[in-house]
């Protein structure tokens, strides 16, 4: 009876995670949830520095605000179901459950693609044309580009798990993943697939391809304004205001390159292995990027720690 039901329909999904794994469970439980709150404490922090003090109502900090709220909402749509997996010995979540957490982890993916794209423009903006910068990037252009960052993301996210969530799912209802990552669900459909992996390839393009492309034009422009500007003390300030991205953009998109551009093992030992380490780079690409934002902007960014020491300052003395 139980077989003829599996056969039928598949209402739940059982995500694998570390289940062959049990002894890293609780190691790794440990170290996701203090990740998970220093991405929560950095990033909470930035939101509240840039809102709070008046200097940095500008258009890169307002994208800056945008992007730690991003990373909250990145790390909230899939850490909290991986750390329950680690200390539930059965790791099931409903069909609906697993629509919602692939359509949230998506749009947050792609939502970031474009929003670093915006925020390079910005710095092209600021650097290439400094004069026309306060018109170019007004409230009422800045705003709007922010706007549309989030609902391209989630328009994107929508098609691809709608796509993803129309196909049968008649037999294996094992994921080997620790959250409903779209690529490991798809290879559960026993259906043809084709026009989801042509979906995914043209969304690919567009929202990483595009971006890395706009991006990597907009730095060409800006170090070659840089390197025009005589003083070596000019220089050093204009690359100051552009570098906390620079990194946050070569983490992002260098951690992603590692992931799905390294090569495959054939041999079935080292396929385990790897399996075991292509796992937790995704878990960690899922903690690590979002925490390290609020860290880079607030080392390489003079006016972020100017603004902290303020904040902690006026707490300080007003208590």
């Amino acid at each position: 009876m139980e077989s003829a039901n599996q056969t039928a329909s598949v209402t739940e999904f059982v995500l694998l995670g570390l289940s062959a794994h049990p002894k890293l469970e609780k190691t790794f439980f440990v170290l996701i949830l203090l990740m998970y709150l220093v991405v929560l404490l950095g990033n909470g922090v930035l939101i509240l520095v840039t809102i709070l003090d008046s200097h940095l109502h500008t258009p890169m900090y307002f994208f800056l605000g945008n992007l730690s709220f991003l990373d909250i909402c990145y790390t909230t749509s899939s850490v909290p179901l991986i750390l329950d997996s680690f200390l539930t010995p059965r790791k099931t979540i409903s069909f609906s459950a697993c629509a919602v957490q692939m359509f949230l982890s998506f749009a947050m993916g792609a939502t970031e693609c474009v929003l670093l794209s915006m925020m390079a423009f910005d710095r092209y903006a600021a650097i290439c044309n400094p004069l026309r910068y306060p018109e170019v990037m007004s409230k009422a252009a800045y705003v709007p580009m922010a706007a549309s960052s989030w609902i391209a993301g989630s328009t994107a996210s929508m098609v691809q798990t709608s796509l993803a969530m129309k196909l049968p799912f008649c037999g294996d209802n094992i994921i080997n993943h620790f959250t409903c990552e779209i690529l490991a669900v798809l290879k559960l459909a026993c259906a043809d697939i084709s026009v989801n992996v042509i979906s995914m390839g043209v969304t690919n393009v567009i929202f990483l391809g595009v971006p890395v492309l706009f991006i990597s034009f907009s730095y060409v422009f800006i170090i070659a304004t840089i390197l025009r500007i005589p003083s070596a003390e000019g220089r050093k300030k204009a690359f100051s205001t552009c570098s906390a991205h620079l990194t946050v953009v070569v983490v992002f998109y260098g951690t992603i390159l590692f992931m799905y551009g390294k090569p495959k093992s054939k041999d079935p030992l080292g396929a385990d292995k790897q399996d075991l380490a292509d796992k937790l780079i995704s878990l960690f690409y899922g903690v690590v990027t979002p925490m390290l934002n609020p860290i880079i902007y607030s080392l390489r960014n003079k006016d972020v720690k100017a603004a902290m020491r303020h904040l902690v300052f006026q707490k300080c003395f007003t208590h």
